[in-house]
């Protein structure tokens, strides 16, 4: 190479290696604001279980959008930085909750309870077909509405948002409807188990396969007893795996309508990589190599990684936007979450769950 041609390669590797760390500092005001909102929002939802941290970070994102308007704007202050984190953090996040869901206590409980969680997973979905068909609802709002609701809350619509890619007012009103309904769930489940007559275990099984966030399923086990708590938890652990399914099953759907990759592509290629390192995460947790202590911290910083995205959605939200959304969203959730509840009751009665 002539040392002209020489030259000119070193100051094209310069002006690249600048224009990256330029990028880099361009981040880090909207990576702190998120971080710091992702923070807040869990500390509260460590008081306020019912609404648990994914919401409160939404709520607060949303509650700063509206007041700095053009600061965390694409172009502002905070845009770069915020647009980093809701397309980056999710996998990540992802891929952590692998390692709080060993794959040993996943095939025990999941054989002992798989006709109520494999059931109630198609009856929402039979349900979600109908009802947001005749409410002509989008249908990403009907995916992350359904996945959210019959598998596991914010974790299952920021799995799908990570494959989906959907419009960020989707994302945040799917949210919206989840918080809802757990509150509702919450303050109904309890009550209605006892005036059932239900054993804790019964009961755990019911909270874990038909309430959506982890939160919300430990705290109405908590106020059923301690055995529901321990129980539902585990259950609901389990019913959070149909998160690979799921992505993979969206994915594949994406490549044939061209929406996600082009007709050409391998089929290995389809598989979206933070699926495969879920797996490999859950197996990791299963052969015990990871202290117990690691995957209680690992799993946490996964939900802060969760709550940091859903903040950074929430500087995007307008109540222009919100209002558009209508109130079918809303009742579509409610409908999913009556069939989840009525299903799960009747297919656990049905195989001798009392």
């Amino acid at each position: 190479m002539s040392s002209c041609g020489l030259d000119g390669y070193r100051s094209r590797i310069r002006s690249d290696n600048v224009g990256s760390v330029n990028e880099m500092y361009r981040r880090i005001p909207g990576l702190g604001l998120a971080a710091g909102l992702a923070t807040v929002a869990t500390l509260l939802g460590a008081l306020v279980p019912v609404a648990g941290a994914p919401v409160l970070a939404l709520v607060a994102g949303a509650a700063v959008g509206m007041r700095a308007g053009a600061q965390v704007a694409d172009s502002g202050r905070f845009g770069p930085g915020l647009n980093w984190a809701r397309q980056h953090l999710l996998g990540a996040a992802i891929v952590l909750l692998g390692l709080g869901l060993p794959m040993g206590a996943v095939f025990t409980v999941g054989r002992e309870t798989a006709v109520v969680l494999l059931g109630t997973l198609g009856a929402g979905a039979v349900a979600a077909l109908i009802v947001g068909r005749l409410l002509a609802l989008h249908r990403e709002s009907v995916i992350l509405i359904a996945a959210g609701t019959t598998i596991c809350g914010a974790s299952a619509i920021a799995a799908t948002t990570a494959v989906l890619k959907p419009d960020r007012e989707r994302v945040a009103y799917a949210l919206g409807t989840i918080f809802v309904f757990n509150i509702v769930a919450v303050l109904a489940y309890p009550p209605l188990g006892r005036a059932l007559g239900m054993s804790e275990e019964a009961f755990g099984l019911w909270a874990g396969t038909a309430i959506n966030d982890t939160s919300s399923v430990l705290a109405a086990g908590i106020a059923f007893g301690p055995a529901a708590a321990s129980f539902a938890v585990i259950v609901k652990l389990v019913r959070s795996l149909m998160i690979v399914p799921l992505c993979v099953g969206l994915h594949f759907t994406g490549r044939r309508s061209g929406r996600h990759a082009a007709a050409g592509t391998s089929l290995w290629r389809t598989i979206p990589v933070f699926v495969v390192l879920f797996l490999a995460a859950s197996l990791i947790a299963g052969t015990g190599a990871l202290p117990s202590s690691w995957t209680a911290h690992l799993t946490a910083l996964s939900s802060w990684l969760v709550a940091a995205v859903l903040a950074a959605i929430g500087t995007s939200l307008t109540w222009r936007r919100l209002r558009a959304a209508g109130s079918r969203p809303l009742l579509f959730g409610g409908v999913l979450a009556v069939v989840l509840a009525l299903s799960a009751l009747a297919l656990q009665w049905s195989t001798g769950w009392r």
